[in-house]
């Protein structure tokens, strides 16, 4: 069996990766310009951090790594502004959000690297369908073991990730009624999901690998699309389940979440009981309700994940008070809690604005640093929604849910 060397890290470092949307300035669709930026930015400091994705309507900016987040969200808001000059030069926009609210799949150019060129030979249309946009973190460990330890005690917050970064309600001009949606075109990869409950240090994860390559089911840890996994070449556990947030403030708020998550559970480990029995569940619930969803705790509490996030923000704040990090957290928290996520932000702007290009351009200015963080742009959130849909499995009855629009409508308005 190949060994998998893992090179270790400084604990409790940081990084994120931000995939972002390119934007053309006049429809507010995707632009397929991912070369031009490049170019342009080709003799910039930061020219290696900025990366091509599966299509040509994508870019992605990775951070250096970082001990504490307020250095963190110094560098990406000197990236954002790096981007955004470069942007205008060639003529486009750049936006966060987990997914582009009326794009269409069959637009989508593949960008030219045999990786990508791979994977839409391997999976069709799902290469096309994979323009969506997430945030990794990444945090630092110092060996393989504690690598699939701290990857198996956060599958339990998996939920409370995607719900406070959820930033996808929008898809093909057409409301889903998720919080975020983007998590389903992941899931369409055969081996999206979570990291096997048997794999319980680096021996058998290195063992589980080698079985896969046997079998022809993956090449290299590449292929494996898991919610959290191991990133041994950078000695980090990977995060990747939340959808790109609109603001880089955001993006680092969740990097210090993520952070200090980490260090209570090295000092408090959680047992795992019933995780994996509720794993898919409170992953459904999370990116259909967001914050307002069921979730069901490793000893079988079922509760609201608003009311399990609240709790878990008291444990976090001495942890937070340590670190330095208490203002980003507190920030986090009470955003959550008053107004919500991203995704009601959006919802907010459409009943406002009555048309998803005009969306779009809020998302645009949200990314400059224009428009506040969620909570802070002017909009009553008690006012997002016209009908609360609770979180339960009985049917919806009655009328008032969204109208999906019909194929082939111009996704210039949803009702």
């Amino acid at each position: 069996m190949e060994q998998i060397p893992f090179v270790p890290s400084a604990p409790n470092t940081l990084g994120i990766e931000l995939e972002l949307q390119l934007i053309d300035p006049r429809t507010f669709d995707l632009t397929a310009a991912s070369d031009e930026l490049l170019a342009q930015m080709a003799d910039h400091p930061i020219a290696d951090r900025v990366k091509p994705e599966i299509t040509r309507s994508m870019i992605e900016l990775n951070s250096s790594v970082h001990e504490h987040p307020m250095g963190l969200l110094a560098e990406m808001r000197e990236m954002r502004s790096a981007l955004c000059e470069a942007a205008d030069a060639v003529g486009v926009s750049v936006a966060g959000g987990g997914a582009h609210p009326f794009m269409r799949w069959q637009e989508r150019s593949i960008s030219d690297t045999p990786r990508f060129q791979y994977l839409a030979e391997m999976y069709g249309y799902l290469a096309r369908q994979f323009t969506v946009f997430g945030q990794h973190i990444h945090l630092g460990v110092k060996s393989g073991d504690q690598a699939i330890t701290l990857t198996r005690q956060l599958s339990a917050y998996v939920p409370h990730f995607i719900a406070l970064s959820a930033s996808s309600p929008y898809y093909e001009g057409v409301d889903t009624l998720f919080s975020c949606c983007r998590l389903n075109a992941v899931n369409s990869f055969p081996l999206a999901g979570h990291m096997p409950p048997e794999v319980t240090d680096w021996y058998r994860f290195e063992a589980h690998l080698a079985q896969l390559r046997t079998l022809g089911l993956a090449e290299s840890i590449k292929d494996l699309y898991w919610d959290i996994r191991p990133k041994p070449e950078f000695g980090t556990v990977e995060i990747r389940v939340c959808d790109t947030p609109l603001t880089v403030e955001r993006a680092c708020q969740l990097a210090a979440f993520a952070q200090a998550l980490a260090v209570l559970l090295q000092r408090e480990p959680q047992p795992e009981g019933g995780l994996w029995l509720a794993y898919r569940s409170n992953h459904f619930q999370a990116c259909r309700f967001g914050l307002q969803g069921s979730y069901v705790t490793a000893e079988g509490q079922r509760l609201r994940l608003i009311d399990h996030l609240r709790a878990l923000f008291g444990r976090l704040l001495p942890v937070a008070d340590e670190l330095g990090t208490t203002d980003m957290l507190t920030a986090l928290r009470d955003d959550a809690l008053r107004a919500g996520n991203d995704a009601r932000w959006l919802r907010a702007q459409f009943h406002r604005l009555r048309d998803l290009p005009s969306v779009v351009e809020s998302m645009t200015g949200a990314f400059r640093g224009e428009i506040g963080v969620v909570g802070m742009a002017g909009t009553d959130p008690t006012a997002v929604l016209r009908r609360r849909v609770r979180a339960t499995s009985e049917p919806l009855g009655g009328v008032g849910v969204q109208t999906l629009a019909e194929p082939g409508t111009a996704p210039r308005r949803l009702h």
